[in-house]
């Protein structure tokens, strides 16, 4: 390992001597920094997948001896975003004396539970299945990685003598074996066998590389891998050509997603035949070569190779029969297409269980597909949340990464069946999925705000998303929709910009939550404006522009959302921000409060119509909603000032002291009054709630 290269053309050379200098001789802090710029590069391995450690000396705080004490990532974590909090601390010693009670295979669950008998650190994370891979090597630094082109090997016929053939006696190789204790022994075995090696390729797993330091861990790990792409690389440019070549023509891109954003509701409707599922869609140049191809057909099948890869993925995926060129408008038509091939995938996925099963197994899984492929058009993915949507499809890009790179070696080879339900149906992976937190109450459901650059429809937009939502942001104002899509964490919200004058402009806000999140559950109408003018001031244009935001507008949303909600055929839930002036005659209101009462009556033959679709519509109604409302920043809150005869500073106050409890009426206070039709009130329709602190002259009843 002295030839040290900084020049890497197949991963990310990431190491930043300041911040390194920065941390000083702290050996966990420097194990957490490479796991973490490991875990930046996607090539070297996905989300949640590998682990990594370092092993360091400490004061046993029982008899202050120093101690060997390893640190490795826990169970559940992310090497790329993995803190102290999510590391496990051990005694290594006593790691090792496991080996004197470990009785073979059948014995490898009884193990893990062992491992809580060798803690150092309490407060760890739970150790993990991999801990004794770690801890049976001897050395300071290690990292577990699957990296494509390694998995390409390890996944590869002949994957033994392909490892000879690129790194001569350097490398170890070890056949698949379930990770376990066994596993560990194996590896112990295979460096004793081969001292000196750089590292071990797993068969059809992945990689263990070493170092002394972290830093030449990090090193060694990058080498290793470019050593392999490089060798792929040189094997796909003597093939001339990978998967057998194009079968089907990617439709151009424009073109793709115009059909997917047609399909994706669809689809996310049969995802969800037993849990609600939200989408992610792919159409990049890596998918399109593989869902194009001639051996698409041959490859698909046979399922994924790594168990990261096929635990997020499951074990195929489904390939439609559609033409690329098909034309999906009838969705009536597409669905009776798409129904049965959604039939045969569960059936199948029923017989590898009951094929597979051990009389101890958990019960079936959902048995729906997580990856869908269109030909020609690009890749679907389906599950609980966007992160695992997304990140489902980033390893079934991995695992088309890991099929060329196989199929240019030699060939590629995947899992025994029973090989692959062992994994995904074993009892600590089960237990794991146990120990997740309870999703919260709007987990798996997609709202669309209207007006939430800011003011009320920001703070339901909010509302929705702190509650488990995905949130489609739209307004007209481009600057306040990127302001606001900033305030969220990756993979809650998208915006579109959207004029609600405008019908196409409202077809494409739909389109973008297809896209990005597969449909619509929750449509919220909160865009707005207020004029308040006497009659005799009261303009055309008033008048109309009232209308086409107000009316037209939740018309004209309402008609396009429900086409997307009958597509999902998974119910939904339609709010109109409606106001107190639609239920109270007041002076200088004729324009605005016609308009609100449109919006509320609108609503209620809404509800009436849309019930047998299970799609409930409902009215919040605010009133004097002044503190961050956009529509108080102007002409509007001059205009009531003069209504009631104060200034404008007087209106808060005014608002305030005029309702039963004396209070002032926020934002926030709206988002809760819609939270709870969208999230409590799951059998109300045709309802207006009222948040105005309480106005008896706008009792509803």
């Amino acid at each position: 390992m002295e030839n040290l290269t900084k020049n890497f053309k197949y991963v990310d050379y990431l190491w930043d001597n300041e911040k390194v200098e920065s941390l000083g001789d702290d050996q966990v802090a420097l194990f957490l920094y490479r796991s973490n710029i490991l875990g930046a590069d996607l090539r070297i391995t996905n989300y949640g997948g590998g682990n990594t450690s370092c092993k360091t000396i400490e004061k046993d705080p029982l008899t202050n001896e120093d101690v060997e004490v390893m640190w490795v990532k826990g169970s559940g974590g992310d090497i790329g975003t993995l803190t102290r909090s999510g590391i496990a601390g051990l005694y290594t010693d006593r790691l090792r004396d496991l080996k004197n009670v470990y009785q073979g295979l059948h014995d490898e669950d009884r193990m893990v539970g062992l491992f809580n008998h060798c803690i150092y650190d309490l407060d760890s994370k739970a150790p993990s299945i991999d801990t004794p891979l770690h801890g049976l090597l001897p050395f300071a630094h290690i990292d577990h990685l699957h990296p494509d082109a390694l998995i390409a090997v390890a996944a590869a016929k002949d994957s033994e003598k392909v490892t000879k053939e690129i790194w001569g006696d350097t490398m170890g190789w070890v056949p698949w074996q379930r990770p376990g204790f066994d596993l560990g022994l194996q590896l112990e075995k295979c460096l004793n066998d081969n001292p000196g090696i750089r590292g071990i390729v797993l068969g059809s797993h992945g990689l263990f590389t070493w170092g002394d330091t972290s830093y030449e861990c990090y090193m060694n790990s990058l080498e290793v891998i470019e050593m392999a792409s490089e060798y792929i690389e040189k094997k796909i440019k003597e093939k001339g050509s990978v998967f057998g070549g194009q079968k089907v023509d990617s439709l151009p891109k424009e073109e793709r997603l115009e059909k997917a954003a047609q399909l994706m509701p669809l689809l996310r409707g049969l995802c969800s035949s037993e849990n609600q599922m939200i989408g992610h869609f792919s159409d990049t140049d890596v998918v399109m070569e593989y869902i194009n191809s001639h051996d698409l057909e041959r490859l698909a099948p046979m399922g994924t190779s790594c168990p990261d890869h096929f635990l997020r993925t499951k074990i195929q995926p489904l390939v439609l029969t559609l033409d690329a060129n098909e034309d999906l408008s009838d969705a009536e038509a597409i669905l009776k297409k798409l129904e049965p091939a959604f039939e045969q995938y569960r059936q199948e996925y029923a017989d590898y269980y009951n094929t597979c099963k051990r009389d101890n197994s958990p019960a079936m899984r959902d048995p729906n597909p997580v990856i869908i492929i269109y030909p020609g058009v690009g890749m679907f993915s389906f599950a609980k949340n966007k992160q695992t949507t997304r990140v489902a499809s980033e390893f079934y890009i991995n695992a088309i990464n890991v099929m060329r790179g196989a199929e240019a070696i030699t060939e590629y080879t995947s899992l025994p069946r029973q090989e692959a339900f062992d994994i995904e149906y074993w009892l600590l992976e089960e237990a794991k999925l146990q120990r997740m937190p309870k999703e919260q109450p709007l987990s798996r459901k997609i709202a669309l705000v209207t007006g939430a650059g800011g003011g009320i429809g920001k703070a339901i937009a909010d509302k929705l998303a702190a509650e488990g939502a995905n949130v489609v942001l739209t307004d007209i104002n481009e600057d306040s929709l990127k302001e606001a899509h900033a305030s969220y964490k990756r993979d809650v919200s998208t915006y579109a910009i959207c004029d609600v004058t405008n019908y196409h402009s409202i077809v494409n806000a739909y389109k973008k939550a297809c896209i990005e999140f597969g449909g619509v559950d929750i449509i919220v109408h909160s865009a707005g404006l207020a004029i308040s003018k006497p009659i005799e001031e009261t303009t055309q244009k008033d008048w109309d522009l009232l209308q086409d935001v107000l009316v037209k507008g939740q018309f004209e949303l309402a008609k396009a959302g429900v086409e997307v909600m009958r597509k999902q055929n998974l119910g939904g839930n339609f709010i109109s921000i409606a106001s107190k002036n639609g239920l109270v005659s007041g002076p200088n209101n004729v324009g605005y409060g016609t308009a609100k009462a449109a919006q509320q009556h609108m609503s209620r033959l809404l509800a009436a119509e849309l019930a047998k679709d299970k799609i409930r519509v409902n009215v919040v109604n605010p009133d004097g909603v002044i503190v961050g409302s956009k529509i108080w920043e102007g002409a509007w809150a001059e205009g009531r000032a003069k209504a009631y005869g104060i200034t404008v500073e007087e209106l808060p106050a005014h608002y305030a002291k005029r309702n039963l409890l004396n209070e002032i009426i926020y934002p926030e206070d709206i988002a809760n009054g819609v939270f709870s039709l969208v999230g409590i009130l799951d059998k109300s329709t045709g309802n207006i709630i009222n948040v105005d602190g309480g106005m008896a002259n706008a009792f509803v009843r």
